[in-house]
């Protein structure tokens, strides 16, 4: 869906990655689809950091997709900013969880949909309807091969999260 991508285009080091083959053992638990011709999926996580200024480095963790590693998100979320949910329109139904999960802990989060050389097989309004992502949610498209791309995405997220510490404070 692009995460392991996302990561990799914007981190200032080479990104940790934990890529696996798949294997005959996942068919029916890692269905992929017939969008892609993945051959690989994140076990654990992707690792990479981006340096804002002297004072702020952002660690980024792209997550695996499949619900089974959910578990992993709650030390994940443990002191982070935001969370960029990332969307690939053929593959819709994967991203529920995040969604889910991201509401439930009261994390600010953008929906990024991954446009594959400019390609988008849904609007952004119909993916939020999809999703049924709040009206407070952005909503965006990005391609997670480009670092400029990656970097406007994750600016949304860091408004988000300045915007919940502002509403916090006041």
């Amino acid at each position: 869906m692009g995460k392991t991508t996302t990561v990799g285009a914007i981190s200032e080091i080479s990104p940790l990655t934990t890529e696996a083959e798949m294997t005959s053992e996942s068919i029916g638990i890692d269905n992929v689809g017939q969008a892609t011709t993945k051959t690989t999926t994140t076990i654990a996580m992707d690792f990479g950091v981006l340096t804002i200024d002297q004072t702020l480095k952002l660690y980024i963790f792209g997550t695996p997709g499949q619900t089974r590693f959910a578990f992993m998100w709650d030390d994940l979320v443990k002191g982070a900013l935001g969370a960029l949910v990332v969307v690939d329109t053929n593959r819709i139904d994967d991203c529920y969880p995040a969604v889910d999960y991201f509401e439930r802990a009261g994390l600010p989060f953008v929906v990024g949909v991954n446009t594959f050389n400019g390609q988008m097989g849904y609007s952004l309004d119909e993916v939020r309807w999809a999703l049924a992502v709040r009206e407070d949610v952005p909503v965006i498209s990005y391609d997670a091969r480009f670092r400029a791309s990656v970097r406007d995405a994750l600016l949304v997220v860091l408004d988000q999260a300045l915007d919940k510490a502002i509403r916090m404070k006041a």
